[in-house]
């Protein structure tokens, strides 16, 4: 037991202790797992202007609340079309022999994932709004603002993208909010999340602890139970348009008396919602909701339906065979990719 009374041979012995152990338990597996991973066929490298956004997605602690892993449990279908696995992220390497930033995968959901924000919400004027503040767009959050990735100039330049921050957010200030190189950046690896689909012939993964379904009459059309066209709303729209209905000034337009939404002739009204729309300055890019969230023709007619006998609206109701015909001409009008 004379070990324990001579310190220089007790601190040698538990160095060469917790060295063996970090060797087994860290840098082995870690070595293993590099060498037999590979990136999943279509995976594509972050561009310089992502990694560079990245590293502030890092430096502003995005981590701290928003996680970037898709459990295979029913309730993290909200965040992804499957579960997570290695592949997806075997392009996510360390940086340098002092920064291990390989995987973001975060902890906790103070916020919610970003595993597939970049297909759930790929409007770079969104993200840019939002980041500003996220009260704008989202009044129940509670997510920091970050007004230091932007400027505020008497009038915006040339070149410059100009964020419409409406006038109640700006506390007094007077000008143009123009994003920095920093801000967009950031919403490009943003935009860059997305989860890449499994080859084909890969079954993907089950999502575990499935909730019970409620029962159905199996019917379709007249028949049918309708489906929560609020909760699809709140899901898919709501961010942009916001729970009144009214839009954001500046930034996006309302559905409350739209001319669009209001049309007995849904057809224009499909084709926005599958394939997006950019022909109006005053308002940004609405990206193709429906193609994005694989949204089927009841869930389209669901959500049509409720903008179109919300807030006002007295619109004429549609039924998901009409819709079902309207996506079917989207999809060959779509623009070709």
């Amino acid at each position: 037991m004379s070990l324990f009374h001579e310190h220089k041979k007790l601190f040698s012995l538990a160095t060469i202790l917790f060295g063996t152990l970090t060797l087994f338990v860290a840098v082995l597996p870690s070595q293993y797992n590099q060498e037999n991973n590979a990136p999943l066929y279509g995976s594509i490298p972050l561009t310089k202007e992502q990694e560079a956004g990245r590293q502030i997605y890092i430096r502003e602690g995005c981590v701290g609340c928003h996680s970037q892993q898709v459990r295979n449990v029913d309730m993290d279908k909200t965040w992804g079309d499957r579960p997570g696995i290695a592949a997806d992220y075997a392009l996510s390497t360390r940086k340098s022999i002092w920064q291990n930033a390989g995987t973001l995968m975060g902890t906790e959901r103070t916020g919610p994932d970003l595993t597939n924000i970049g297909v759930r919400q790929p409007s770079q004027d969104w993200h840019l709004v939002h980041l500003y503040n996220p009260r704008t767009v989202m009044p129940q959050s509670i997510m920091a603002p970050y007004p230091w990735l932007f400027e505020i100039k008497s009038k915006a330049e040339k070149g410059d993208i100009k964020v419409n921050v409406p006038s109640e957010f700006m506390h007094g200030k007077i000008g143009d909010v123009v994003a920095t190189e920093e801000a967009l950046n950031l919403v490009a690896y943003l935009q860059s999340l997305k989860q890449v689909k499994l080859p084909d012939g890969t079954p993907n993964p089950d999502f575990l602890y499935k909730k019970e379904k409620k029962e159905t009459d199996g019917t379709t059309g007249a028949g049918a139970k309708e489906l929560d066209g609020a909760e699809l709303y709140a899901a898919q729209c709501m961010s942009c348009h916001q729970q009144n209905g009214e839009g954001l000034k500046g930034a996006f337009p309302p559905l409350k008396g739209s001319k669009i939404v209001l049309d007995d002739n849904p057809e224009i009204m499909v084709g926005i919602i599958m394939n997006g729309y950019d022909a109006r300055e005053d308002y940004g890019v609405m990206p193709a909701v429906g193609t994005n969230g694989n949204l089927n023709a009841e869930e389209v007619a669901a959500i049509m339906n409720h903008e179109k006998t919300s807030w006002g609206n007295t619109a004429k109701k549609v039924t998901p065979e009409q819709v079902q015909k309207l996506m079917d001409l989207a999809k060959l009008s779509a623009p070709k990719q």
